[in-house]
This record gives C-alpha cells, sequence and structure tokens, in this order.
C-alpha cells in the first residue's frame, strides 16, 4: 500500500477536539476547538508514522461567547499569552493496518505532559470525492487539567478531562 511515510494533511472541515468535563456534578459539559492544523505521516505497511498537531485556543467553542471569554481568560487557557496547544507523537502503535493508539506531549501553557491517545475508530482508503488517499480516527484520552495549571474550581468541576479527537487526512501533495 504504501512505501515509505507518507504526509497526510489535516481536513479543517471534518477534525476537531473535544473536551468534557463534570460541571457541579449535575452534567458533563462537552465544548470544542473549532480551528486545528497539522500533519500525520504514515506507514500502514511498516507501520509507523507520526502525529503533530496544533490546536488554536482562542477557537474554543462552548456554544456560549460569554464561557468562551471565560476558559480563555488567565485563570484557565491564558489565550492572551499561550494562543496554541500542540500535540507531537513520539510512538504511534499499529495492529495490522490499523492504528490503536498514539503516544505524544501535550504542550498547554508551556506545560509538557506526556499523553496517550486511544484510536477507537480507524479508517483508510480512497476518498469517495477527491479520490485521494485518506482516512479517518477517532481517539480518546484523559488528562487532569491541575497537570497544566488549570486546576480552578477543583474538584466542583472536574480535574478530569475527557479529550475526543475526529481527525480526517488526505494524502498531501
Amino acid at each position: 500500500m504504501t512505501k515509505t511515510n507518507q504526509l497526510f494533511v489535516l481536513d479543517p472541515g471534518h477534525t476537531f477536539a473535544y473536551f468534557e468535563y463534570c460541571h457541579f456534578g449535575f452534567s458533563r459539559q462537552i465544548s470544542r476547538f473549532d480551528k486545528l492544523s497539522g500533519v500525520i505521516k504514515l506507514n500502514l505497511k511498516s507501520q509507523n508514522g507520526s502525529v503533530n498537531i496544533e490546536i488554536d485556543t482562542r477557537s474554543v467553542n462552548t456554544g456560549s461567547e460569554l464561557f468562551n471569554s471565560h476558559i480563555q481568560g488567565i485563570e484557565f487557557l491564558n489565550t492572551s499569552e499561550y494562543p496554541k496547544a500542540t500535540f507531537v507523537s513520539d510512538k504511534v502503535e499499529f495492529e495490522g493496518s490499523k492504528v490503536t493508539a498514539v503516544h505524544g506531549v501535550l504542550t498547554i501553557k508551556d506545560i509538557c505532559e506526556h499523553v496517550t491517545l486511544e484510536v477507537i475508530h480507524f479508517e483508510y482508503g480512497k476518498h469517495p470525492i477527491t479520490g485521494k488517499e485518506h482516512f479517518g480516527a477517532n481517539a480518546v484520552a484523559v488528562i487532569q487539567r491541575s497537570d497544566f495549571n488549570m486546576g480552578k474550581y477543583s474538584p466542583q468541576i472536574s480535574d478530569e478531562v475527557v479529550i475526543k479527537v475526529a481527525i480526517e487526512a488526505s494524502k498531501g501533495e
């Protein structure tokens, strides 16, 4: 299928990072970041690859402008000083021709923590519209927001945050 690591470029219209946390025990709030960019290199035949994603933290979307600005404030993402978060892999795990996990470093507010994204869905093939080699994946990880100096209101607002990522990417030119 592939000879060397092929470069795949994220489809910005179908790639999002969601985050979910418990709000005072009443509900699980779900928000997302609307702007991600990056590249993924994969070689399904030799089972190796790399992931490099950048998140525009100013694109946080809670559904409320007031709450967006609250999360962008100094007590949480502090987007005026840290407008980007990154994830850079150090290992990609495969089972056959499917990616099953991506291990790497998540950097938020210049704080780096090792994170494992468990890939719960992975599909590879030709895109039905563009005809390009294409893949899609869904992954999940759990972090502690206090690890990134964002622990305000804990434990009423859970320290545990579930990150869910939906990615689609096409082979680059």
